[in-house]
């Protein structure tokens, strides 16, 4: 019942509109996400600095990782190959550099208009910026129930479901068991808050993604003499020139699109949560880092997957139908056996972090209703602790399609917010443009911004 509402905001509203809003951020940004592609790496370079008692740009930046790399990066991938043919990685790559732009503007607002909680820490995202940014409270609450029911809810028990049955596959460990250890573990880490959290994202997220493109470059480097060839069968399926795998040009755009947002999360309003917790010295300079996750998650991982699979010819016969399954049996042919334990190995590590990410989104939302009480706060880490235990041994497929429809609305409420608020995001750009053509480290002052309803407490520590 949920199918035709679904695929009709995917395949015909979502595309349009994401894209259209990505266009014109890109265009009056002047192409942002190019023009400050070196600055993500020297504000990265910037993002270790640590301020006691707060969560660094560099913890901010692993966390949004942690949510962005996930199942779809091996199994969305392979999923979007089976059904749009080769193309769809085309298009996957396209969305993601308009989604370093949405990101770019996203986050950069989430930044300007988070506030400072009373342990001296922030809180901030789409939530706050409509509410603060355009006065439309009651299009926050919507967009904090949908954030809660996505990731808070749906996707907990989805990535615990993914994880515990990648392990009874891979190694033959009881879902049961699985599941009662990852909720013994997430339990240690979330009680601690978003600052336990962040710590361990920061050593677990570089080290799974390092692992997951280095065994990447070992399948190219060994089939370096076929990479022309997976280039232009990309080029050509994605233009419907040789359609002779998926559904054409259309089913091409549509995987592409749909994969794409589904992995990078760009304009999906969940990000910005992550990224308003960092403390910095400029909103654009946690909108630069998450550009670079966008980056990250779907030019260099989502392409180290599609290098895999489409090197290794296994999709030609359309036998397997499952991602994760495909992706193992890609690998194994390029490196032997031990390929399919190392794909379920990073599966279970992708979705881990995504489970922690997406807890925190939901508390966020919990948060914005309930004024950081804590009460509310530990109901719902409880709630999330069983969720990850049912998910275990449950077969999520309805779940998974009514979190995919819940999804679509989460971004289409924040893309138009990020349509209300494009000229305060442009506002933040030229002052950070301005700074820089100074000679100066761009250093947001309040008082250049005294028009709009900010929490100027939030920002009274920066420069020191």
């Amino acid at each position: 019942m949920l199918a035709p509402v679904t695929d009709f905001l995917w395949s015909s509203v979502l595309v349009v509109v994401l894209v259209a809003i990505g266009v014109v951020i890109t265009i009056r940004s002047r192409f942002v996400q190019v023009r400050y592609f070196l600055e993500m790496f020297r504000v990265l370079g910037q993002a270790f600095r640590h301020h006691p008692g707060q969560v660094s740009s560099f913890q901010a930046l692993t966390l949004s990782v942690a949510g962005r790399v996930g199942a779809g990066n091996i199994a969305g991938v392979a999923v979007a190959i089976t059904l749009g043919g080769p193309g769809a990685v085309f298009w996957m790559w396209v969305i993601g550099l308009i989604g370093m732009a949405t990101s770019f503007f996203e986050c950069s607002l989430g930044q300007l208009y988070k506030v400072r909680t009373p342990e001296g820490s922030f809180r901030g995202g789409p939530a706050y910026y409509i509410t603060r940014g355009i006065g439309r409270r009651w299009l926050a609450i919507v967009f904090s129930i949908l954030l809660l029911v996505t990731f808070g809810l749906a996707f907990v028990a989805l990535q615990s479901f993914t994880a515990s049955s990648s392990l009874a596959e891979a190694f033959g460990v009881p879902t049961l068991v699985s599941g009662l250890v990852m909720t013994a573990v997430v339990g240690v880490i979330i009680f601690g808050g978003v600052r336990r959290i962040a710590a361990i994202t920061e050593i677990i997220v570089p080290l799974m993604a390092v692992a997951y493109i280095l065994v990447a470059l070992v399948v190219v480097a060994m089939n370096l003499d076929q990479v022309p060839a997976v280039l232009s069968v990309i080029i050509r399926h994605a233009f419907g020139i040789d359609q002779a795998i998926g559904g054409g040009i259309g089913a091409a755009i549509v995987m592409g699109v749909r994969r794409g947002l589904f992995s990078n999360e760009a304009g999906l309003g969940s990000a910005p949560n992550v990224a308003a917790v960092a403390f910095v010295p400029h909103p654009v300079n946690q909108g630069i880092v998450q550009s670079l996750s966008v980056f990250i998650d779907t030019a260099i991982i989502c392409s180290a997957t599609a290098f895999i699979i489409l090197m290794s010819g296994i999709h030609l016969d359309g036998s397997v139908d499952n991602g994760v399954v495909l992706t193992q049996i890609a690998l194994a042919e390029h490196v032997g056996p031990w390929g399919q334990t190392f794909v379920a190995g990073s599966l279970v590590l992708f979705t881990f972090s995504s489970i922690l990410y997406n807890y925190y989104l939901g508390e966020t939302s919990i948060s914005w209703f309930s004024h950081e009480d804590r009460l509310f706060q530990n109901v719902f880490r409880i709630l999330v602790l069983a969720l990850i235990l049912w998910g275990s041994v449950q077969n999520l497929e309805t779940v998974f399609a009514f979190a995919d429809l819940t999804m679509a609305l989460l971004a289409l409420t924040n893309l138009a917010a990020l349509a209300l608020l494009m000229g305060v995001a442009l506002r933040l750009l030229h002052d950070y443009d301005d700074q820089r053509r100074a000679g100066q480290i761009p250093v947001f002052d309040p008082d250049r911004f005294a028009d709009l309803d900010i929490d100027r407490d939030a920002w009274r520590d920066i420069g020191r």
